[in-house]
């Protein structure tokens, strides 16, 4: 009972803080743990909201992170539709948009992102979407479903893993739909152009159609409905509706006005911590979408938007909060699934970090594996319609060992042979 008189705060209402709650007490805290999210829904986990919830694959209850009444049975305090409107570091204390205030002796920003907004006209139209939140989700699947029954047009600005994954949901329903991209391929900056041919042609093969090169200018639209888009190299798509993919934004603004450190953009712009997920106060830490941690095997700073680092960063920060010695170094991971192709990705080897990409399988049967190299040494691997290689993919990167390409793209070759 040595807890029982400290509170721990944690600040986010989704699959980070969740799971940073659960551990909490998993790990035998026995003080007050109180939960606050801005949603009125219960925590639940982002990927069925772009996956298969929204292609009407899942029941809307399968997305929750736990059942509502778990909360109750671990004594984990719920205020859910509540915004915490500042931190008072020096008094150790949350202020709610409702007045009340909370204090706190060890407290955790898990605030995410938010989607990034089109800066162009006709965003106010009735017809103009944003993916990020269950409430989105449930509206986005409806205007699928209905653009599916009227033969409608959906257009995506961004062929991000968002904007491609809600193309391949739409056309699932049957919608039209049209891609816009400023680059020359999707996922230009995630996997480099030698990949991102292989989605141009597996969204083509679905009917899906791309306009690479342009940006949105403005949306057009008459009695509140959106009629058309407007492209910056003079095109013009029909759309009934338009979803803005163009990424996430860290949610800083409660860290940045408590005077926490942050990063800069080249950094990802979330609020900085240590291997331990401690920010500059040592009584407060972040984890999730928010967190730009030091990551200990690759030796910078990552913010990382992704499922797995939600579901191991809550937990790692739960146990940073505890005292206990935590150095939170998972390989980078994220899983994509799009039509009868599904893929896992771990590592981080973004645009201009790797010097060749090596092939291992069948690419034209769209069963192979991607690997990343700098120096002959393997940054990121992405495994697609082939399974069960996560774990020695992720030992290659964790060896940071040179070898060899010829060998590495040798399916005959076991990949565990590749690590000594």
């Amino acid at each position: 009972m040595v807890d029982g008189h400290r509170t721990f705060v944690i600040v986010g209402g989704g699959l980070a803080g969740a799971k940073a709650a659960e551990t909490l007490r998993a790990e035998g805290f026995t003080g007050r743990v109180i939960l606050i999210g801005d949603e009125r829904d219960h925590p639940y986990e982002r990927p069925p909201l772009s996956k298969g919830y929204l292609a009407g694959k899942e029941a809307r209850d399968s997305v929750f992170v736990h059942e509502p009444a778990w909360y109750a049975q671990a004594d984990v305090e719920l205020h859910l539709g509540q915004t915490v409107v500042s931190v008072d570091r020096d008094g150790k204390s949350v202020l709610l948009g409702d007045g009340t205030v909370l204090h706190y002796d060890k407290l955790l920003l898990a605030t995410g992102a938010e989607p990034r907004r089109l800066d162009i006209p006709g965003t106010e139209l009735a017809g103009v979407h944003h993916l990020r939140r269950l409430a989105h989700a449930d509206r986005l699947r409806r205007v699928l479903g209905t653009l599916g029954r009227e033969n409608g047009q959906l257009v995506i600005a961004g062929a991000g893993w968002i904007g491609l994954e809600v193309a391949a949901a739409a056309r699932g329903y049957g919608a039209e739909v049209t891609v816009v991209e400023p680059e020359a391929t999707p996922l230009h900056q995630v996997i480099g152009p030698e990949l991102g041919q292989i989605f141009t042609e597996l969204h083509r093969d679905h009917g899906v159609r791309f306009h690479f090169g342009a940006r949105l200018t403005e949306i057009t639209g008459q009695d509140g409905m959106v009629l058309a888009v407007r492209t910056d190299d003079g095109e013009e798509h029909p759309a009934h509706d338009v979803l803005a993919a163009i990424g996430a934004a860290p949610r800083t603004a409660l860290a940045e006005a408590a005077g926490l450190a942050l990063t800069d953009r080249a950094h990802g712009g979330g609020i900085a911590v240590d291997a331990a997920l401690r920010t500059s106060d040592p009584d407060i830490y972040a984890a999730g979408d928010v967190a730009a941690a030091l990551h200990p095997l690759i030796g910078s700073r990552l913010r990382v938007e992704h499922w797995a680092n939600a579901l191991n960063g809550g937990p790692a920060a739960a146990r940073s909060m505890l005292g206990q010695d935590v150095s939170y170094d998972r390989v980078p991971y994220f899983f994509s699934d799009q039509y009868d192709l599904g893929l896992e990705y771990s590592g981080w080897a973004p645009a201009g970090s790797y010097d060749q990409v090596v092939l291992r399988g069948d690419v034209g049967k769209r069963e192979f594996i991607a690997f990343w190299l700098k120096d002959r040494r393997v940054l990121a691997g992405m495994n697609v319609n082939v399974w069960d290689v996560t774990e020695p993919i992720q030992a290659l990167i964790r060896a940071d060992a040179a070898v060899d390409p010829d060998t590495l793209c040798d399916p005959s070759v076991p990949l565990t042979a590749l690590t000594g």
